[in-house]
Order: structure tokens, then C-alpha cells, then sequence
């Protein structure tokens, strides 16, 4: 330990003993003042530490810090001059800030005392019953009113499990499921009645850390209720309520004057209780309709009003309530809520998303599983063409992962700090496709914004795009993105001028571009620029040794999502899967699941036979159906009748297999989307089987 001389015990010097009384590596040896009756030397003496006049006397090897408080810079430089080289001398100024600093610490623990002490009043002050339990379920808040309702007093509720203090509580149940229970009654073992509200407490990442339970006697209710026909009585109730909102409340009377106002509500308007308080309601108002003179004279709550108020034209949303007593009406409550904030928020949002679209590329190559030879193939494929800048070809069934493989490909490249833009060719009218893709210029065309706007090429400059259902871009769009890949520029719609650029060209395609070309759907010269580079990702049908690793993949990431605890799928399950064809490919299989996992019970761990839909091959459904047709059929009916009526079946059992999507079923069954519609409406399929 460590011996200390604090030279000068004014209030620095007692403030540094202080704090080295509680030390246990320090040991303060002596305390030097010139005033023995100085507060440093009193309290050195009550706690038995020698003091003096002369630090001279006192300078010794045994002294190993010196602390110098007197702010007296001659007195600094002769106890530099006398101490020995090992004495460590700490100026005043050091001494004077450590001080300073205790001091605010004490003010602020005294500070933080008044406030839990305030709380504290307000908690017991209230004429409601209030119970807080953790998130196990234990009392640790228990007001003065609970005690006089219920019966138990704090001491004897204070950390015993909830059901133990009142053995008919439901805070338990509302732990398990985080929903709100309000104005509930509930008899008490004293047969007390009581109206209760119970709500989760939940912080605003989703954990639940608690509950609480607010309660009124219902007698004292009925009584208060009648007590309460003079609005100035509710007037004085609602003051300290109102007055700690941060949305601006405002009360007026039956004839439209204002009577009551928190703070927040002068910070929102702008106006002073002077300039409110017996005024008509109009007073705040700089634009639209007094909602309080509405609700007087209609008695009905109108709400989410636009309007502005107070001099500087505040935009806040309103929501305006009567107050009726005993049938008689004694005024309104104004509840402003500013938009100011809302707005803000609204412009982080927009840059969260521009921000978001920038990194879009989520996956990369571990997130692909794949086992088979024609996987693995495709896979290192992919990997040397990230290496390189030639446009790659994907193509695949639909819902094989074709997307999967351009986040991977443009990750894996020198482009993935830069953009990455997904285009649906398919899912953006022709009218607009071209303006989108390569933008446009001012006056372009009817409704064109006023300086132009980039397209997605212009988006995606030094880093890549993604062309998704490339075969069903038009003609005369081919031929623009031709010319794109060839001289690497785009002219915008309405322009002139080519605007250089360097973008990555990703592609993909599930339908035959080789039948497009011999159909002159598709620019042969476009096919052998994507071409270059073409990767097959081969069905899930051809690589179902795949499908368990799939599995426990799929079920860990759905389970994630839908907050469920699934551990796996059984062997018979597993079974049923191994032996289905899969023409929606994995994405039909993560359908699957997650269906299965919906309709699983929560206390389920694996998924089984009897939480997987019928699954039937093509090949054994449609010898079924025939069947079936061929058992049903009346020798007296035609042909065509039957016909009809088998193929209706097709349809109709092809949109439950693939939980109503009408795309996939039409491309299943080999028809166009608009034939498929058709035959729907045709043959009246049940709308139910299409969700």
C-alpha cells in the first residue's frame, strides 16, 4: 500500500481525502494546512490520520504520492525541489478537477434520488391498483392501492412468484402470449371485484421483459363515475395525466373556449396558455376546420385530421373525442400529434432503402448447397466467370436458383462494393420496360419527370444488373440491349447523346432462347452475346440426393422466420419427398415446408407424413384423374362433355398442388397464362382453390 501526503486541506484537499478513504491501494499518512482548523484537517483528525502546518517536518522516503491542493504555485515548486525522485507530486489543478468531478457526481446520485422519489409518489399515488412482474414471473413493482385492494402488503409481495400473491392472476398467461387484456373483470379470494388491463412489456427489439397489470375496484369505479359531473372536476383529474404526454392535448368547453393545455402542446403550436386558455378553439388554427367545434356540435370523435397550426404552420394530425356526462355534453379533447418527426422518419427510411438497394447482392456461394456432379459443375462454372467480365448466360427451371447464383456471381467479383440491380424482364409492361432500363430525358414523353431520369443500366454503372426472364424482352428492346453489350452505351428515350457505361450483364432464362430464335422471338445475333458464357443449373428432379442437405437448411431458415423451433424431418417424411418429382423446383420445396411448418403444432419438433400435402408425380396424377374421370362417366354423355370435364380436374388439382399460383400452373400445364384464365372462368373453378 501506498502512502500519501495531501498538502492543503481546504475543500479540493478534503474532497481528495475523501475519495483515498474508500481506497484500498492508497493510505493517506498525513494532512498539511496552515489552518489546523481547516475542514480537511478536522476530518483527518476524526479519522485518525496525523495532520500538520509544515510539510517539511513530514517529507520522508516512507511517502510515496503527494498530492498539492493549495493552488499555490511557489508551494508546487518547492515540494518538487524537496521530494525524492520515487515521490510521485500530483498539481493542484488535478486535484481541483477530480474535485469538481466528485462533486458533480454527488449532485447528479442526489438528483437521481429526487426523481425515483417523485416516481415513486406518483406510483403510489395513483388510485389505481399496479402490479409489475418480470419476465419470470416475479412481483417487483407492487403500488400503495394494490396493497389495499388485494390485501398483501408490498413486503409480502415483493419477489414471490405472481400466483402466489394472487393465485387467480393471468400475468402468466400473458408472459406466454404477449397479447394485451384490457378491461377484464376478475374477482380476487377477498371477492373483491375488479376491472383490470393486462400488457406485455416489450422492448422495441421484441424482447419481452415483463407485464404489468393496472386494476380499479369496481364500486369505487361506479362511485367515481358519479362524483365526476362537473367538467371541472375531470379537468383537474386529466391535468397530471395530460401534462406528462408528448403529444399536445388541448380541452375546451361546451361552448368551444379553451380550458386546458399541457406543455407539449405550447412546444407543437407555438402558443402560451395566455393566448389559449378562454379562447374560442379556433385560436391555434392557421389551416382547415376547428375539429373541437365539429365534435360539440355533431358529438361524434373524428379522427387523423389533417392541419396546420399555431404562427408557424406546424402539419400535425388531430384526433378530437366529446366529453359526455350523464348524457350531457361538457366539452372536447384535442390530441395533436406532430408530423414534423413523422416526416423525418420517413426521409431515414428512403435512405435506409437507397442505402439497402446498393448492397442487394444477400447471397454468395455457401449459400448454395449442392452435391451432384451437375451442381458442382455449375457452381465452378459460376465461380471463373466472377473472375472475369463476360456476360453470363443463366439458365434453368423456374425456381431452380437462378438468382441465387447472380447475388453469388456478383459477390464473388471485383464489382460486389458496387451496385447490384435485379430486373424483372417480364414483370414490367413493354410501354415502360425501355424507359426503365435505359431512363429517359426531360419531355421524353407525356408525365416524363422534369430532368429526366436514370435508367437501370445508368443505376448499375460499375457494378452489375440482373436480367431476369430474359426471353421475354421485345424485339425492338433486343436490339437496344444489343448495342448495350456491343459498344457498352445506352442513348436514353427522348435522347441523343450515348452516355458511356460499364456494367456486368448477369441473364437468365427458363424458357427455350434456341426455339425463340427459330420462332423470331428472339435476335439471334442478342443469343450468341449472352451466350458466351452459358451455366445449366440443373433441376431438383436430377439432383435429389440434394434434398435432405436442402432440408435441414430450409427448415432452419423458416423456422427462424416464423419464430418456431423445428428440429428436422422425419425419415418417412423424408421418404415422400426423395420420391416426388419436383417441378417447382426448390422453390416449390421451400413452399412445401413452409406450409408444413404453418399447420404443425407448436410444440411439434419434426416435420412428418401427415403435415406434407398429398404429393403426386404428373405421370400418377394424370393416370388418376383418368381413373377417376372413367369411373364416373355416363355412357350417355359426349365426348367433349367428358373431356371438358376431365380437363377442368387437371386444372383444378394442378392450382392446389401449387397453392393457386397461376403462372407456374400454366407453365406446368403447358398452356399460356391467358388461355389459363380462360379455362378458369370457362369451367367456374372454385376460388378457394386458387389461394
Amino acid at each position: 500500500m501506498q502512502n500519501v501526503m495531501i498538502v492543503g486541506a481546504g475543500k479540493g484537499g478534503t474532497a481528495i481525502l475523501k475519495i483515498l478513504k474508500e481506497s484500498e491501494v492508497l493510505k493517506v499518512s498525513v494532512v498539511i494546512d496552515r489552518n489546523l482548523n481547516a475542514p480537511g484537517i478536522l476530518l483527518a483528525r476524526k479519522e485518525g490520520i496525523n495532520t500538520g502546518i509544515d510539510w517539511q517536518h513530514y517529507l520522508t522516503d516512507q511517502i510515496d504520492i503527494i498530492i498539492e491542493v493549495t493552488g499555490d504555485e511557489v508551494v508546487f515548486q518547492e515540494l518538487r525541489n524537496a521530494k525524492n525522485k520515487q515521490t510521485v507530486l500530483i498539481p493542484g489543478s488535478v486535484a481541483f478537477l477530480v474535485a469538481k468531478i466528485m462533486e458533480e457526481k454527488e449532485d447528479l446520485i442526489e438528483k437521481h434520488k429526487n426523481e425515483s422519489y417523485q416516481q415513486e409518489l406518483i406510483f403510489n399515488a395513483t388510485n389505481d391498483g399496479m402490479v409489475v412482474i418480470d419476465k419470470n414471473g416475479k412481483v417487483i413493482l407492487f403500488n400503495t392501492r394494490a396493497q389495499e385492494i388485494i390485501g398483501v402488503t408490498k413486503e409480502q409481495a415483493i419477489g414471490k412468484y405472481v400466483v402466489e400473491v394472487i393465485p387467480t392472476s393471468r400475468l402468466p398467461f400473458i408472459l406466454e402470449s404477449r397479447r394485451i387484456e384490457a378491461n377484464q373483470e376478475m374477482v380476487l379470494e377477498n371477492d373483491r371485484k375488479i376491472i383490470t388491463t393486462r400488457i406485455p412489456i416489450i422492448e422495441e427489439n421484441g424482447t419481452l421483459i415483463g407485464a404489468f397489470a393496472v386494476f380499479k375496484d369496481i364500486t369505487e369505479v361506479v362511485n367515481l363515475a358519479e362524483e365526476l359531473t362537473d367538467l371541472r372536476e375531470i379537468q383537474t383529474m386529466l391535468q397530471a395525466i395530460i401534462h406528462s404526454s408528448d403529444d399536445a392535448i388541448s380541452v375546451v368547453d361546451e361552448n368551444g373556449r379553451g380550458i386546458l393545455i399541457n406543455p407539449a402542446y405550447s412546444r407543437i403550436t407555438g402558443l402560451t396558455q395566455e393566448q389559449v386558455i378562454g379562447q374560442p378553439a379556433t385560436t391555434d388554427i392557421s389551416e382547415g376546420e376547428s375539429m373541437h367545434m365539429k365534435v360539440l356540435q355533431t358529438r361524434r370523435a373524428v379522427r387523423g385530421v389533417p392541419m396546420r397550426v399555431g404562427p408557424s404552420k406546424r402539419e400535425v394530425i388531430v384526433n378530437v373525442a366529446p366529453i359526455i356526462v350523464k348524457g350531457k355534453l361538457k366539452g372536447s379533447v384535442g390530441v395533436i400529434h406532430d408530423m414534423s418527426e413523422m416526416k423525418s422518419l420517413n426521409r431515414e427510411l428512403n435512405r435506409a432503402r437507397q442505402l439497402i438497394r446498393k448492397l442487394e447482392a444477400k447471397y454468395t456461394f455457401e449459400d448454395i448447397i449442392g452435391q451432384s456432379d451437375e451442381m458442382m459443375l455449375a457452381i465452378e462454372q459460376a465461380k471463373l466467370g466472377a473472375k472475369t467480365p463476360a456476360t453470363v448466360l443463366l439458365r434453368g427451371e423456374s425456381g431452380t436458383g437462378k438468382e441465387l447464383f447472380a447475388h453469388a456471381i456478383h459477390n464473388a467479383s471485383d464489382r460486389k462494393y458496387n451496385k447490384f440491380i435485379r430486373v424483372n424482364c417480364a414483370a414490367i409492361s413493354e410501354t415502360l420496360l425501355e424507359s426503365e432500363l435505359f431512363g429517359y430525358e426531360e419531355g421524353a414523353f407525356s408525365g416524363a419527370v422534369r430532368g429526366g431520369k436514370r435508367g437501370f443500366f445508368e443505376e448499375a454503372n460499375n457494378g452489375s444488373i440482373f436480367l431476369d426472364e430474359i426471353g421475354e424482352l421485345p424485339v425492338n428492346t433486343q436490339a437496344k440491349l444489343l448495342r448495350v453489350l456491343q459498344e457498352k452505351e445506352i442513348i436514353r428515350v427522348g435522347g441523343t447523346k450515348p452516355i458511356s457505361i460499364n456494367v456486368r450483364i448477369i441473364a437468365a432464362t427458363n424458357v427455350n432462347l434456341e426455339k425463340g430464335i427459330a420462332k423470331g422471338s428472339f435476335r439471334e445475333d442478342l443469343y450468341y452475346r449472352l451466350n458466351r458464357m452459358p451455366i445449366h443449373i440443373p433441376p431438383l428432379r436430377k439432383r435429389k440426393e440434394e434434398i435432405p442437405l436442402l432440408n435441414e437448411r430450409l427448415i432452419q431458415k423458416i423456422s427462424q422466420d416464423y419464430g418456431r423451433n423445428v428440429e428436422g424431418i422425419t425419415p418417412a417424411a423424408l421418404k415422400q419427398l426423395m420420391e416426388y418429382d419436383w417441378p417447382g423446383n426448390v422453390r416449390e420445396l421451400e413452399n412445401i415446408l413452409g406450409r408444413a411448418i404453418i399447420f404443425m403444432k407448436y410444440n411439434d419438433q419434426f416435420i412428418d407424413v401427415q403435415h406434407l400435402p398429398e404429393l403426386k408425380n404428373k405421370k400418377n396424377l394424370a393416370e388418376s384423374s383418368v381413373s377417376n374421370s372413367t369411373d364416373s362417366m355416363v355412357m350417355d354423355r359426349t365426348l367433349s362433355d367428358m373431356m371438358e370435364e376431365f380437363e377442368a380436374k387437371i386444372i383444378n388439382q394442378t392450382l392446389l398442388r401449387l397453392n393457386g399460383n397461376k403462372t407456374l400452373t400454366a407453365k406446368t400445364l403447358g398452356l399460356s397464362v391467358r388461355n389459363l384464365y380462360y379455362k378458369i372462368e370457362k369451367y367456374n373453378i372454385e376460388k378457394n382453390s386458387m389461394q
